[in-house]
């Protein structure tokens, strides 16, 4: 094997697993160390920085940095990441003081950003420090998207909406609030530099089966109905109703009924229970508040009495492999079964909806009615559109519409600076040595071994009383504090010097994980397997190191390393030090690029 590179940024990126997982690239574990010291205020700034809306996504992220984190490797539950980053956000001090001032002298270019959502405030929060002058439109009177029509308030309270985009409209943006827009030529014509689309997938598919438009009064598309409970308009729905759909809008309809009125809420899905789109935890509180979740049963038709609805028919299937290993849902041959309800809501997917834009402006769309999009860029083929968040790619999550934000707000800024966009600002690393003495450590390298824990919930008699009132209180200062010591400080890693190893393997007998090895080189799956614990991960590295006495080399599977330093603190040497990565992704307004 080639000996590793670790000067490349892109090595200890994803070592730091969690980090790499984000699709942001949030310095978890440097934040997580801040909350261990009481630093909250440290920790809120360094994902304000990353994610723009911690308090947001302390509540209703989809998690991707936690099926990554190493924690889940040795023990069962990963760091409660998410959470943690809700108690920042919870106890930090006023943090106005330091975020960017509007600036008084402007670039002289305009932006316009259509959608108020998280891609959108995303782009102008990255690009108004910069001395652009940036205008979101939206068709709703407070700013925040789908954060803030779709997403119930038991879930995410408006204070917390109301906070964090405060924060992005104080660095200078202008709001213009109640503004739908009907046509991307007019925005065009008004002469700004570059517009951002970040209108999400505001449409719901629907069900066109027997009864649908006969009984449609009590027939509602799950996003439009979270939507008008959001706003008010919405207050109560029938004792019996059925949610129809297995993502996590689906569940966030269930409890939103439950709390409506709803006594007898079910949710039904064509899949399977492990194959619902809905993330976990999200199922879990579905079923916590006394709502079954009924798989394996297709939707056949809508019953109903002269127009009022009774309820729906259901086929029951099941999942069958075929010969080329596709796997169908197959009829079990039972016969249908009737669910009786008073009120059906429709949430199996969303799509996207551009019927404000022209087709004969030069922007090209795919045959789904997509626009054309580089991933990389977020550039559209009408060269000064550029799109981001579900309007780009289809439904995610709200991370994955920030991190668009990033990538296009570079874009933009490359593209009103007539630079080349496909070239992008690289990461900014540096490696510091913890070294406080010989065998001492700045930072905490103590393994804790306790297990994840448990978010604090109000009781469900409290709290299916109000829709608005918060489920989970979050944790307190101790349990975040118990909580943030089960990182494994992944960020701060294990560095070999081998000129200064003497090969007495001290390192190999002490490490908890046997994941040090001196041997011959080879072939990567050859060498893979003679490690003292055998690598059988292919996504994560090997660190290899060339240049011992003995011509071996020395091999550390990164995949189970603790980075707990008893490596570092054994060796009579020196050779290994433990050296904390910070790894800064760059946004728009790289200090290193050129202002010509």
């Amino acid at each position: 094997m080639t000996p590793t590179d670790i000067v490349d940024p892109d090595y200890f990126h994803k070592v730091v697993d969690c980090q790499w997982a984000c699709p942001a690239h949030t310095p978890v574990p440097e934040y997580i160390r801040r909350i261990s010291a009481g630093d909250y205020t440290g920790a809120y700034l360094i994902n304000w920085k990353s994610n723009v809306f911690p308090g947001i996504l302390g509540r209703t992220c989809d998690r991707p940095c936690e099926p990554a984190c190493r924690r889940g490797r040795v023990e069962e539950e990963p760091v409660a990441i998410c959470r943690l980053k809700r108690v920042a956000a919870d106890y930090k001090n006023d943090i106005s003081a330091f975020l960017p001032k509007p600036v008084t002298q402007r670039n002289g270019r305009r932006i316009a950003c259509i959608g108020g959502g998280p891609a959108s405030l995303t782009v102008a929060r990255d690009l108004a420090p910069l001395g652009y002058e940036v205008v979101v439109f939206d068709q709703d009177a407070k700013a925040g998207g789908m954060m803030r029509s779709q997403i119930p308030k038991f879930r995410l309270p408006d204070s917390v909406i109301d906070e964090e985009v405060g924060y992005v409209m104080a660095t200078g943006v202008e709001f213009r609030g109640g503004r739908r827009i009907d046509s991307l030529k007019k925005v065009l014509a008004e002469g700004f530099d570059a517009v951002f689309v970040g209108t999400g997938a505001p449409r719901g598919r629907d069900l066109d089966l027997p009864g649908r438009r006969e009984a449609g009064a009590n027939i509602h598309i799950g996003i439009d109905w979270l939507s008008s409970v959001s706003f008010g308009h919405v207050e109560a729905i029938g004792r019996r109703v059925i949610v129809l759909g297995g993502g996590n809008t689906a569940m966030d309809c269930c409890r939103s009924s439950r709390r409506l009125g709803g006594v007898d809420v079910k949710v039904i899905v064509r899949s399977g229970f492990d194959e619902m789109k809905a993330s976990p935890w999200e199922k879990e509180d579905a079923i916590h508040e006394g709502i079954p979740i009924l798989n394996f049963m297709v939707p056949k038709a809508f019953t109903h009495d002269r127009g009022r609805l009774t309820g729906m028919l259901f086929e029951k299937v099941k999942a069958e492999i075929d010969d080329q290993g596709r796997r169908n849902l197959v009829p079990t041959g039972e016969p249908d079964e009737h669910v009786a309800c008073d009120d059906v809501l429709i949430a199996v997917g969303q799509e996207n909806t551009f019927p404000w834009i022209e087709r004969d402006i030069g922007l090209a769309f795919d045959r789904w009615g997509m626009p054309v999009v580089d991933p990389k860029t977020f550039q559209s083929s009408l060269s000064n559109v550029f799109f981001g968040g579900d309007a780009a790619l289809g439904p995610k999550n709200i991370i994955w519409a920030v991190a668009h934000g990033h990538d296009a707000a570079i874009s933009i800024d490359a593209f009103c600076r007539d630079a080349d966009i496909a070239i992008r600002p690289p990461p900014m690393v540096t490696l510091i040595s913890q070294k406080m003495g010989i065998h001492e450590w700045s930072y905490d390298n103590a393994i804790a071994n306790d297990l994840r824990f448990k978010v604090p919930t109000l009781e469900s008699a409290i709290a299916l009383k109000d829709i608005r009132t918060e489920v989970e209180l979050g944790f307190d200062p101790k349990l975040g504090f118990a909580e943030a010591q089960r990182c494994l400080n992944c960020d701060v890693q294990t560095v070999f010097e081998a000129k200064l190893c003497i090969e007495c393997d001290a390192c190999v007998d002490i490490c908890p994980m046997d994941c040090i090895t001196f041997t011959g080189n080879g072939a990567e799956d050859e060498l893979r397997l003679r490690l003292n614990a055998p690598a059988e991960n292919r996504g994560q590295a090997i660190y290899v190191a060339d240049g011992l006495k003995t011509g071996r080399v020395m091999a550390k599977d990164e995949d189970v390393c603790l980075h707990c330093g008893l490596c570092a603190e054994r060796c009579p040497t020196g050779a290994w030090d433990m050296q904390k990565s910070i790894i800064e992704m760059t946004h728009a307004g790289h200090a290193c690029q050129s202002r010509a």
